[in-house]
């Protein structure tokens, strides 16, 4: 197993949750709101979850009651890469900002890059990144305390890690989508159950966290080959054309289909046995 030892988040492997990696963001005196190390830790977990062979999926929550994450941390941006002091003339500044965010951005895309499937714990605060990194995630459940809203434009910006580009295709509403960014306004878990931003609403964090152990424990024990081979062609396929993605299939099942997985679970469900898979 990799050693996983980082300041701001705790990484657990479960004995009662076998092939189950827990991702939990602890900074919970300052609402889990991130500085810049934190996101940048985000990618290195999550790129080296997605290479380990004892992991199969992944469940991500926040450490304590009050907030999954409260979003950046806006004092230590302000002093940071959103400061207004600069010794740069407009055009250096925007070359640098730009690489900055692109690097921001491919921390909280590690998530989705990631081949093991995530499945986000959401609850209380809910804010600005918490929208970027959850609609980086694969199954979203929360509590019904959890408050949500893409807070970017109540600090002066569009959103510009991820939520722009991928709430509109978790929820196939750009309507909605366009209220809530343009706003800022908060919606709770009901509203975001409605209009399928989450799979479900449980009645307290311990209760979110514990479905989400039981969604991610059922995906575990499947073929790691099958699954992570269906998260591949589904965010394939969610980005282009059908055509293109029944191409995608047919050349990632042409390898993927010689896998003694297959006949595994096949003759496993003949003879009313749980069927058990090597390591990928």
């Amino acid at each position: 197993m990799a050693e996983y030892n980082f300041e701001y988040f705790t990484v657990r492997f479960p004995i009662d949750h076998q092939y189950v990696a827990h991702v939990e963001i602890n900074r919970p005196d300052r609402l889990n709101a991130f500085v810049e190390a934190m996101w940048l830790n985000l990618a290195q977990i999550f790129n080296k979850l997605s290479s380990d062979p004892s992991v199969r999926s992944i469940v991500l929550s926040g450490a304590g009651e009050k907030a999954f994450t409260a979003g950046l941390d806006v004092k230590a941006a302000s002093e940071g890469m959103l400061s207004s002091e600069t010794k740069n003339d407009p055009a250096r500044k925007a070359a640098l900002l730009r690489r900055h965010i692109s690097e921001f951005q491919d921390c909280i895309t590690a998530v989705e890059r990631c081949e093991k499937p995530v499945v986000v714990a959401l609850h209380g605060f809910s804010l600005g990144l918490a929208i970027d990194l959850a609609t980086a995630t694969d199954v979203r459940v929360c509590a019904k305390d959890t408050r949500f809203a893409v807070k970017e434009v109540d600090i002066g910006l569009a959103a510009d890690i991820g939520t722009l580009s991928r709430l509109p295709k978790v929820v196939g509403n750009y309507g909605w989508v366009k209220e809530v960014a343009l706003t800022a306004r908060e919606f709770g878990a009901e509203e975001a159950l409605r209009v399928g931003f989450v799979n479900a609403v449980y009645d307290n964090r311990q209760a979110t966290i514990a479905a989400a152990f039981k969604m991610a424990s059922l995906i575990a024990k499947k073929s790691p080959v099958a699954v992570q081979g269906t998260k591949e062609i589904l965010n394939y396929s969610r980005d282009h054309s059908v055509q293109d993605g029944l191409r995608y299939t047919s050349v990632w099942n042409s390898a993927a289909l010689q896998t003694q997985d297959v006949s595994a679970a096949l003759l496993s469900g003949l003879k009313k046995r749980t069927p058990t898979f090597e390591k990928l």
